[in-house]
């Protein structure tokens, strides 16, 4: 799908990728740019998913994203949201990319984007239809008639062999056969041919790109991993803000020309959007947190490090690049133009451990560790990439006390089924996938069965076992109606097998197995032949021995009853009768209660983990699976709290819908309010003045500030003031993170608190210098090394 506009300011990619200009001029490249409307340009992009983030919620990601830094927008276009059933489109309210494209105009940015159909990004199914899969004699992405579309098939091509060579030159050809007017780029696609642009996705493009297959084309990083996406079951994923600017600044400095960070704002897998296993929340570490909230030092650092190359623009797309081997290990990579007389330089310090100093053009210079500096003039240090001037942050979560005030929770319990009341019936069980046609993640798989009293154990001590071999992902187990327990399998490994002691009773025994998936799978070949579900069936410890049942007769229901009757809507609660919830521990079962908006207009998220695994509503909309339960290695769920957008709620009588899959207690949920009002700064004496302290006039790099000697500068969120300074210290650097500081071995903290009072607190931003004058007579100046300066304060507002 192709959506174009003459006034709009576009840069369009992938299948492949393609770009379009702002008004219908002619877009090309070289091999040292896209050039736009005849002009070469650095492309600063951030990925952010229209579905992924509700509507009303765009403009504010937009605007965050271009006070980041950014000039251009990615997103990849959804083909199972635009057209869920075949022939059927929906391209209304979150799903509306028309005006999702629209509002990136009205920020005079670009936009990339990725239409694949096949687009993997953790979605479900990759991004394709349900029905895609039932086409006759269709083989997902190969050489297949009636499947011709791709997205990062490098990566699978093999499997197919001579399929997968003739089919990327199949696409190749197909999409610039489409006379868009527009460059395309395949995503990690090594020999891209003529004239579509291969380009890197990774963590280190800098290092492991190999670069274009031809000296014509551009530099692009497509895919700039700003964390890892999680599964459930993962321990927290994390990426230093210093070691995504060291490896955006290596690439630039090898003639990049376009970063695509992936995610800059991840959002939130709403519904049954997310692939299999995949956490509700999504690349929570990005720049911009799930909850739209800047997550800082990430989000300000690389703010800073794109104001640094955009100072370095006119040489890195019209000098001459050169390297220059310094002392000590340091290397330095230039771009010159004599005839402009523009020069900058990237010196490199790719010594992970040790510190470095080296002259360049007759000055020495100092280097931190894994460090590179930006020199716009080849001579002005204005940023280095270990060196973080820019604030660091704290998320917290808070109760809300008018949200959680006087919850008065109901429930209804979900009917069990039993074999008579199946609709589909067969001798085996029958593949999950393949019957809920994803239209729910449920199927319930029922069997029936007759002992006599000498058919089971003599002892009362001793029950028969049911022993389930499932395909996954999870299982919830009954027997005659009673919960038995759960099975579940993992990201890596889907199948696993069940085996629990099973109440079982002379006469008519029912087997009850609900089966499910937690999202399709998103990735590798063969997608469409993928399995899941209950496979073989048996009764072991019986007195006549093991009975295999998995030839007994088995039915088959798709979903669950309060889902088919939508009882998480207003209008669904009065299709079924509630009661009065107490303490909770029932498997299977719906909980309702009403709630009002919270206080003030932080967002707002729901504490789960007095919970289990299920789903949650919020006034009929879904904010998608939750499952706590899951622990990570470390003994946590992976994820705990899920984000309720604003935009969701009402003023007053919010409707809160749990369907809670194994028993959990919904009078502990917790309805928060999520901020960053802890904000903190680490700064050395070694440190640069933040990079705004410069501009380039006449060609030459100029301080627009008086005093360029190191700050700490500190800022809160939304108009709030400091009301207290928590922690400060000056000597050596502490240990902890922001929100979780532990004073150093050296260090001057009462003095230090002091004068952070004095410049900071009843205001909304404060820089205080960071030297022995306005520190001095502490402890601190007695401190060996070099000193830094650490503050951690707390902002509150009039709602706070």
């Amino acid at each position: 799908m192709l959506i174009r506009s003459p006034a709009l300011p576009l840069l369009f990619t992938l299948v492949s990728v393609f770009v379009v200009s702002a008004v219908s001029e002619e877009v090309t490249y070289d091999g040292r740019s896209f050039i736009i409307n005849g002009k070469r340009e650095l492309f600063f992009s951030g990925s952010v998913h229209y579905p992924r983030v509700p509507v009303g919620m765009w403009p504010e990601i937009f605007n965050k994203s271009k006070h980041g830094g950014l000039n251009t927008i990615e997103t990849y276009v959804f083909w199972n949201v635009h057209e869920p059933k075949q022939g059927k489109y929906n391209f209304e309210g979150n799903y509306d990319l028309v005006k999702f494209i629209k509002l990136i105009k009205e920020m005079d940015m670009y936009a990339v984007l990725r239409i694949g159909p096949f687009v993997q990004a953790e979605w479900n199914y990759g991004g394709l239809p349900y029905w895609l899969r039932e086409v006759p004699n269709i083989t997902f992405r190969t050489d297949n008639e009636p499947y011709k579309i791709e997205n990062e098939y490098n990566t699978i091509q093999l499997a197919y062999r001579e399929a997968g060579i003739s089919y990327v030159h199949w696409a190749a050809k197909m999409a610039v056969g489409l006379n868009t007017g527009v460059p395309w780029v395949m995503c990690k696609q090594k020999e891209a041919p003529d004239p579509v642009i291969n380009s890197c996705n990774g963590r280190n493009c800098g290092d492991t790109f190999i670069g274009p297959n031809k000296p014509n084309k551009p530099f692009i990083w497509t895919e700039n991993w700003t964390a890892q996406y999680r599964v459930f079951g993962d321990p927290p994923s994390q990426r230093a803000a210093e070691d995504l600017a060291f490896a955006v600044a290596r690439f630039f400095s090898k003639k990049g020309t376009l970063n695509n960070y992936y995610m800059y704002h991840g959002g939130t897998n709403y519904g049954r959007t997310s692939a299999d296993f995949v956490t509700t929340r999504y690349y929570d570490e990005a720049p911009l947190d799930e909850y739209g909230l800047q997550k800082d030092p990430k989000w300000g650092h690389l703010r800073d490090l794109h104001a640094a190359l955009r100072l370095c623009k006119k040489a890195l797309l019209w000098g001459t690049p050169s390297v220059q081997k310094l002392e000590n290990g340091v290397e330095a990579r230039i771009f010159e133009n004599s005839e402009s007389k523009v020069c900058a330089a990237f010196l490199c310090n790719n010594n992970t451990r040790e510190p470095a100093t080296a002259k360049f053009r007759g000055k020495e210079y100092y280097f931190p560790p894994r460090s590179i500096s930006i020199l716009p003039d080849c001579k002005t240090v204005v940023f280095n990439t270990q060196n973080v001037v820019s604030q660091h942050n704290s998320r917290s979560y808070k109760i809300s006390k008018r949200a959680n005030k006087n919850l008065e929770w109901e429930m209804y319990h979900e009917k069990i089924p039993i074999i008579d009341e199946s609709p589909v019936k067969y001798k085996n069980p029958l593949e999950l996938m393949n019957q809920t046609k994803d239209r729910s993640d449920y199927l319930w798989y029922t069997t029936k069965i007759q002992l006599t009293r000498d058919d089971l154990p003599f002892r009362r001590d001793i029950h028969p076992v049911l022993q389930v071999s499932n395909f996954g992902h999870v299982m919830h187990t009954f027997a005659n109606g009673e919960y038995v327990g759960s099975g579940h399998g993992s990201h890596i490994e889907k199948s696993f097998t069940f085996q629990k002691p099973v109440p079982l009773k002379p006469g008519t025994n029912h087997i009850q197995l609900l089966g499910m998936t937690v999202g399709f799978p998103d990735s590798g070949a063969y997608l469409n032949i993928r399995l899941a579900g209950v496979h073989r069936v048996a009764v072991q410890g019986l007195n006549t021995g093991t009975l295999d049942l998995s030839a007994n007769g088995w039915g088959h229901q798709v979903g669950v009853d309060g889902e088919k009757n939508e009882i998480f809507t207003p209008e669904g609660t009065e299709k079924v009768s509630w009661k009065e919830a107490k303490g909770g521990g029932h498997a299977l079962t719906w909980y309702k209660t009403y709630f009002d908006a919270p206080e003030g207009d932080n967002p707002v998220a729901l504490n789960l983990t007095s919970m289990g695994k299920g789903m949650v509503w919020v006034n009929g909309k879904s904010i998608g699976r939750y499952w706590v339960d899951y622990k990570s290695p470390l003994g946590k769920p992976t994820q705990s709290e899920y984000h309720v957008p604003r935009v969701f709620l009402k003023p007053s009588g919010n409707l809160l819908v749990v369907l809670e899959e194994m028993g959990g207690n919904p009078e502990e949920i917790k309805i928060l309010t999520v901020n960053r009002d802890t904000i903190c700064s680490i700064i050395t004496e070694h440190h640069s003045a933040n990079v705004q302290s410069w501009q380039r006039e006449n060609g030459k790099i100029r301080a627009v500030v008086g005093d360029t000697n190191p700050k700490a500068h500190l800022k809160c969120p939304n108009h709030k003031v400091i009301v207290n300074v928590d922690f400060a210290t000056f000597g050596n650097v502490p240990t902890g993170a922001c929100g979780a500081f532990t004073p150093g071995n050296c260090t001057s903290s009462s003095e230090a608190k002091k004068v952070v009072e004095q410049y900071c607190l009843g205001k909304t931003t404060c820089d205080i210098p960071v030297d022995q004058k306005t520190f001095g007579g502490g402890k601190g100046d007695e401190c060996p090394g070099i000193k830094s300066l650490a503050v951690q304060v707390h902002c509150a507002g009039k709602d706070d």
